[in-house]
């Protein structure tokens, strides 16, 4: 989609519009409820506090443009609670548990929040039902067998780890509560799957880009556990872009084709090695440098795995903008700005104003 019928169709679908972000305090929730701030929608957010210090929440303000309300999703009376005090038209349920390998260290509450925690959302939208409702998942759901070809959203979904087999169940719930709820009367949910997510403010642990950032801001090696790794790396605000242009076609059309799962992952050309990531983003630095480390067992990591987005361009007009250098040279200026003590909240706007402007 062009720049003006991007932004313009954004504008028309949420400027004054109450839209309920939950996980907001989290790397992706954060982003985006940035993003509908800019857009001139009525934002509350649902989270437990910013899961790691430094954070996006503070650092770019995020606060200070939504209502923000603390809270556990696993919390069904609080989280219903919060819900009927923001009315939501919209909802964009991203609250989860979102590490691989914090969920071999905690498998029991991996599922809770990213089984039941989804389960709630859907049940509070059962009993108030908002004009639609995006519920975010990861291309972790598909059953992985390393094959060369990219995953499509009628492919069969699965987990060999516990983190993958929740995102699968979430996407299984949902389309349950879907077809014995949601149809009559007729609410629109539908699900999204996104690659593997890239940007400033990510600071989670045992993830390449914060880890890696983290060592260059402090002139030490990047350690590189598995550097041979092939993932569809994405700039955060790519698949954004797609979770809002969803929820906006869901207030639009109110269509039943539309109640599905969708994929947002990158261009095929951005698919890339672990080392391909790292070094790119040490040049975009513009110093430092890498060096294999198998450090402790973290269990099974999956080595190829590519998404299908035909879906998405077809059926919404999506399509990926900033093609893999740019992802990284885009993330590596945020950290620099921050590092360097930059006002975080107009670097974010610059950034999605950036994205919107590249064709």
């Amino acid at each position: 989609m062009s720049l003006p019928t991007l932004q313009s169709e954004l504008e028309r679908a949420y400027r004054g519009r109450r839209v309920l972000v939950t996980g907001h305090t989290g790397f992706k929730g954060g982003w985006l409820a940035a993003w509908l701030a800019d857009l001139g929608a009525e934002v509350a957010g649902y989270a437990l506090p910013p899961p790691t210090e430094p954070n996006l929440f503070t650092a770019a303000g995020i606060g200070d443009r939504v209502r923000h309300a603390e809270g556990d999703v696993r919390d069904l009376d609080r989280f219903a609670a919060v819900w009927r005090a923001a009315d939501p038209e919209v909802v964009f349920h991203l609250a989860a548990q979102p590490l691989v390998r914090e969920s071999y260290r905690d498998p029991v509450g991996t599922l809770s929040t990213n089984v039941l925690g989804t389960a709630h959302a859907l049940e509070i939208a059962r009993r108030q039902p908002p004009r639609a409702m995006v519920v975010v998942t990861s291309d972790k759901c598909y059953e992985n067998r390393e094959w060369p070809w990219p995953y499509r959203e009628s492919d069969a979904l699965g987990g060999h780890d516990i983190y993958s087999a929740s995102k699968a169940a979430a996407e299984l719930i949902t389309d349950s509560f879907r077809r014995s709820f949601f149809q009559n009367p007729f609410v629109p949910v539908a699900t999204a799957r996104a690659g593997n997510v890239i940007g400033g403010g990510d600071w989670a642990a045992n993830r390449i880009v914060p880890d890696a950032v983290r060592a260059l801001a402090a002139g030490e090696p990047v350690r590189v556990r598995n550097p041979r790794a092939v993932r569809p790396w994405q700039h955060v605000l790519e698949p954004l872009s797609g979770y809002l242009l969803l929820g906006a076609r869901l207030l639009e059309a109110q269509a039943p084709d539309l109640c599905s799962a969708w994929n947002f992952g990158p261009d095929p050309s951005s698919s890339g090695s672990v080392a391909d990531l790292v070094e790119t983003l040490i040049a975009a630095w513009g110093a430092g440098f890498w060096e294999a480390d198998g450090g402790p067992p973290g269990g099974h990591e999956a080595g190829l795995l590519r998404l299908a987005i035909d879906k998405a361009a077809a059926g919404l007009g999506w399509a990926p903008r900033w093609g893999f250098p740019e992802a990284i040279r885009h993330t590596a200026d945020w950290y620099r700005a921050f590092y360097g003590g930059e006002d975080m909240a107009s670097w974010c706007r610059r950034q999605i104003h950036s994205y919107l402007e590249t064709r």
